[in-house]
């Protein structure tokens, strides 16, 4: 603590991102990377902003990325909203959405980020606890708050709110933001973004850095009502006009217009997904229904800690949460078939 510090700062208690570690030979399935790389005309298109023009500042619209993201969805541009990774994008919706002195719902299993932001903009907030099985509750929620956030499908359980139940959120809360968080909706969901121009409530994120392989480019995005979206802009414009350089813009734009890749590799992860539950089942773990590229898992006779960190020891890591409730879970990314049957070999051991 330093005496230069804002007051506040020291009171703030930070997002504790999954560990990146430098070792060889590494089977690393705690941090939910695709296993696949990203699309080849991507990585074209970024290779082709290399040059002279790096000296001049990019679009600070991303004018090309919103029109790529608005034809794949059938959207209006005016209704897209990019930013440096998806946690950027949250950021500003929290700032910009969620100060209005009720508290913000979220559920009590969920996106380790959401206090944080809480805690920067001094948002209350109330966590909702998930049913016996970690599924949201739509009724839960019908009480008075400042907002409703949650990842669809959730994490880390990897559980899937069905649409249908999404509307019925969105119509008991007509006056409240309601944020649906898809940053693993390719994976077995369908998006809410179809429901965004009969409900102006309803602001839909989502990330480059999952089903589209993207996560060291940084690029995430938002859809909504006009409304909404202005108000991302103007936080936006108050913090950082240019938020994504001239590569992410390129990149991320083709990644969306090449819709054959991206198919190919969220259907080999789905089919991984599928084929991991059925192992980690024969070897007796207990696995939540996933609609994500990772697995949150326990053992019913086993310590996950004591798991996690057998299989460090062999060169496999997997993510321990030490919430009180999931304490006896581990998150396990779906990794190629390779680095699955790594992983069973290495529970197969222990």
């Amino acid at each position: 603590m330093s005496k230069f510090w804002s007051p506040f700062v020291k009171d703030l208690v930070p997002y504790v991102p999954g560990e990146q570690p430098k070792l060889a030979k590494l089977v690393k399935l705690n941090t939910n990377e695709n296993p696949y790389g990203p699309s080849p005309k991507a990585i074209a298109a970024m290779q082709a902003e290399v040059g002279d023009n790096l000296r001049l500042y990019p679009d600070p619209n991303s004018d090309r990325l919103k029109h790529a993201v608005a034809d794949y969805y059938g959207v209006q541009p005016s209704q897209v909203f990019v930013g440096n990774g998806s946690d950027e994008v949250l950021a500003h919706a929290f700032h910009g959405l969620f100060q209005h002195g009720e508290p913000l719902l979220f559920p009590d299993v969920s996106y380790s980020f959401y206090p944080v932001y809480c805690g920067l903009y001094g948002i209350p907030f109330e966590a909702v606890p998930l049913d016996e099985q970690f599924q949201i509750r739509v009724e839960d929620y019908a009480r008075p708050n400042g907002g409703i956030v949650f990842p669809n499908p959730n994490a880390p359980t990897g559980c899937l709110l069905a649409l249908e139940a999404i509307e019925r959120l969105l119509q008991a809360n007509p006056d409240s933001v309601v944020l649906v968080d898809e940053a693993y909706i390719d994976f077995g969901g369908l998006t809410a973004i179809s429901l965004v121009d009969r409900y102006p409530n309803l602001l839909v994120t989502q990330t480059l850095s999952k089903s589209r392989s993207l996560a060291g480019l940084r690029v995430g995005l938002a859809v909504g009502h006009p409304d909404l979206i202005e108000a991302l802009e103007r936080i936006k414009n108050s913090f950082n006009s240019y938020p994504l350089d001239r590569m992410a813009i390129a990149g991320a734009a083709v990644a969306f217009e090449d819709t054959a890749y991206f198919e190919e590799t969220c259907r080999k992860v789905i089919d991984s997904r599928e084929k991991l539950v059925a192992e980690l089942g024969k070897l007796g773990f207990q696995v939540l229904p996933s609609a994500a590229n990772f697995v949150f898992a326990r053992h019913p006779q086993k310590d996950a800690a004591g798991i996690a960190a057998g299989l460090r020891e062999q060169g496999v890591i997997v993510r321990h949460f030490k919430q009180e409730r999931i304490a006896q879970f581990l998150r396990i990314t779906v990794g190629t078939p390779e680095q699955n049957q790594a992983l069973l070999d290495a529970l197969g051991r222990l």
